[in-house]
């Protein structure tokens, strides 16, 4: 069978092409930009990439076209398969239907910490032996690959809450049909799909209907938009994780969040020392246990793995040292996880000079949805750099003002750097925040401190 994907260097329609490979299809995609780190994979694993959206990518005919949610009714490709009448689906009833009709779902929801805390999961499984299937959309670092196969019956997804396709406007995670579900948190994200929080909550409520009674649905205990969306209706046992309270709990943690201890009621399971920083991540960690628990592997067993859990690329990823000074990665761009990834890297260098650098990026802050708390995320930082691409429905002189001197505006990614290179001194460190390339920053800044 020959599957030709529209927006296949997407993380997850690249991960759909990775998996249609391994069950011995066809492969073909198209996009309107062909970039790493997913074009690598896919061309690795021998999948024709095309670029742009062109009808004669579709000549000849594949047996089914599989739309990315990016796909719109004035893309040419979009608009020659639907003249022509080929057979198309979307992503996500793919994978429903091809690949997650006979096997145990364990999907990772909510609107923070999805990538981090199902790349977790999947890790605990394999570490275990239980060599689980996954889509993520990130590279986990102890799989160094998106997505795969893996043996049944466990398949690892990340839930996402977007619309799935042009033609179908519920959240991709009602396809998948888990019995184990994780939802990390729920706040307003996505505004450029949904109208409001209420809008968001009914995604969710669909989510748990689907959830079998035999399932578990596993939660933070303080999460008020959560627990107002459970009141419409749960048929699922819950099971609860916290800092001090829930089924799952911690104590004994380190400022930074690079040790604690976890319990189970008042019983002490384990004692975890690892390479992440911040509560967030804890409460991400205490949720991918109980998940792997539901599924037979031991607590004691799972906090074990943790300890050799290598993160996410992007996910607070430290791309280089350079003359004492540190450059990290991070894919933050929701006020909220700004905020837990500029507080966890604070807590863990002390009093070291701390620049963070971001491009508010995603399409929620370029309407502007978040401006009013994105100043108070940023400011435990020394000195903040915020770029200015131009294309934002309002002026982010506001946040800039709010900050006070120690922040700038920037329209330029090479002034960016060249600032960076004159402000940075040895033992500093730079915390660069997008969801996007941002111009190969990264590697710029590296590149220039070496000068």
């Amino acid at each position: 069978m020959h599957i030709h994907i529209l927006g296949i260097c997407g993380t997850f329609m690249g991960g759909v092409a990775l998996l249609a490979r391994s069950l011995g299809m066809t492969v073909s995609g198209s996009d309107a930009n062909v970039y790493p780190p997913m074009s690598e994979q896919l061309s690795e694993a021998g999948i024709e990439l095309q670029e742009g959206y062109l009808a004669e990518h579709l000549d000849p005919a594949p047996d089914l076209v599989v739309m990315g949610n990016a796909m719109t009714r004035d893309n040419p490709a979009v608009e020659y398969v639907l003249n022509r009448g080929l057979p198309y689906v979307s992503g996500p009833q793919w994978l429903a239907e091809q690949l997650l009709q006979d096997r145990w779902v364990l999907a990772v929801a909510g609107t923070h910490g999805k990538t981090t805390t199902s790349s977790m999961l999947a890790w605990l499984l394999e570490d275990a032996g239980l060599k689980p299937g996954f889509l993520i959309g990130g590279v986990p670092g102890n799989f160094g690959e998106t997505a795969r196969l893996g043996k049944k019956p466990f398949f690892v997804i990340e839930a996402d809450e977007y619309d799935t396709a042009f033609f179908d406007k519920r959240s991709k995670f009602v396809h998948y049909h888990p019995r184990t579900v994780v939802i990390n948190n729920l706040e307003f994200d996505h505004a450029d799909i949904f109208p409001d929080l209420a809008a968001i909550q009914t995604q969710f409520h669909h989510l748990v209907r689907t959830i079998p009674s035999e399932g578990v649905l596993i939660t933070p205990v303080d999460e008020p938009a959560l627990v107002e969306t459970l009141g419409q209706g749960c048929w699922t046992p819950q099971q609860t994780v916290g800092l001090k309270e829930g089924d799952l709990h911690v104590k004994d943690v380190a400022a930074d969040g690079s040790q604690f201890t976890v319990m189970l009621g008042k019983q002490v399971i384990a004692e975890v020392e690892w390479d992440l920083l911040g509560e967030h991540n804890i409460l991400n960690a205490l949720g991918a246990l109980l998940a792997a628990r539901h599924v037979g592997v031991e607590l004691k067993q799972a906090c074990a793995s943790l300890t050799k859990f290598k993160g996410v690329k992007r996910r607070m990823e430290l791309r280089g040292e350079v003359n004492g000074v540190q450059v990290y990665d991070d894919f933050a761009h929701h006020p909220t996880a700004i905020a837990t990834t500029v507080n966890g890297l604070r807590a863990n260098i002390g009093e070291r000079k701390l620049i963070a650098v971001l491009e508010p990026r995603s399409n929620t802050m370029k309407m502007g949805t978040h401006r009013n708390t994105l100043a108070a995320a940023l400011r435990p930082a020394d000195q903040i750099l915020v770029f200015d691409s131009g294309d934002l429905d309002w002026s982010l002189h506001a946040v800039t003002g709010d900050l006070g001197p120690k922040s700038s505006l920037h329209e330029s990614v090479d002034l960016m750097v060249e600032k960076l290179v004159e402000e940075a001194e040895k033992g500093d460190v730079i915390l660069i925040m997008s969801n996007g390339a941002f111009g190969g920053i990264h590697q710029k800044v590296l590149d220039a401190l070496a000068l």
